[in-house]
């Protein structure tokens, strides 16, 4: 069980993280690992939610619909404190990630200072279903590369925090991140997510200088195959589904 106490530190976490350092990454790599968020016993509790039925909106079974294998569960918006706490931890300082690449691509920046205003727009778009997932992997399962693009209503970063310490509950199931570059071969970054951080990345693409200024670098993200134990990382989307 996750009390109060663990919720406010895991948010004054989020909050002490070197930001400037974290930026910096995202422009680079399009990922950046923070520090550790949750304890062991705190992931813990959060990978068991995922017995909690009544807490879920739907169960995806990956290898049914092509995604790969796996399977992962959308959370209901009565979202569960740790989850919705560290949603909106994260939100303002993401604001200003997504604010500034914005600026750099020319593109509209319609994000308000508010998580709960921005799912407002969502909803009002059409955009009003829960898109907050805890994903778990078995041994053999994996997730194809993809973006994880709702509707309209984008916003361009999003968190996954590992729930699962890699080499003792689990080997392989790395965290893959694939650029298509013009011209070029594609980049890929793997991360070994560890229990407790979190990775933000980048949801469909990143600016990316170029001699004739800045462009969107596209990506894709995947989870490469688990080769024994059992995997499960929260996702934090933030844009609501169509």
């Amino acid at each position: 069980m996750i009390t109060e106490i663990a919720t406010a530190r895991a948010r004054q976490q989020v909050e002490a993280a070197d930001w400037t350092a974290l930026t910096d990454e995202l422009d680079t790599y399009g990922c950046a690992l923070t520090p550790r968020l949750l304890t062991p016993a705190e992931c813990a509790g959060i990978a068991g939610l995922y017995e909690r039925q009544n807490l879920f909106r739907t169960t995806v079974d990956m290898a049914r619909h092509r995604f790969g294998s796996g399977q992962y569960r959308y959370f209901t918006h009565e979202l569960p404190e740790p989850v919705a706490e560290l949603r909106a931890a994260f939100y303002p300082h993401l604001l200003t990630i997504a604010r500034d690449w914005a600026e750099r691509l020319g593109r509209p920046a319609p994000w308000p200072d508010t998580l709960e205003e921005w799912l407002m727009m969502c909803h009002k778009a059409g955009q009003d279903r829960s898109a907050q997932i805890l994903l778990r992997y078995g041994e053999g399962d994996w997730n194809a590369l993809h973006r994880d693009v709702f509707g309209d209503m984008l916003f361009p970063l999003q968190v996954v925090i590992g729930l699962d310490e890699q080499g003792s509950d689990y080997t392989g199931g790395e965290f893959l991140l694939v650029e298509q570059r013009p011209r070029a071969q594609s980049r890929g970054t793997t991360t070994v997510l560890q229990q407790g951080h979190g990775l933000i990345f980048t949801t469909r693409d990143r600016p990316v200088r170029s001699k004739r200024g800045w462009f969107a670098g596209s990506v894709r993200h995947g989870v490469s195959t688990v080769r024994s134990g059992r995997r499960h990382a929260l996702g934090l989307v933030f844009h609501d589904a169509a």
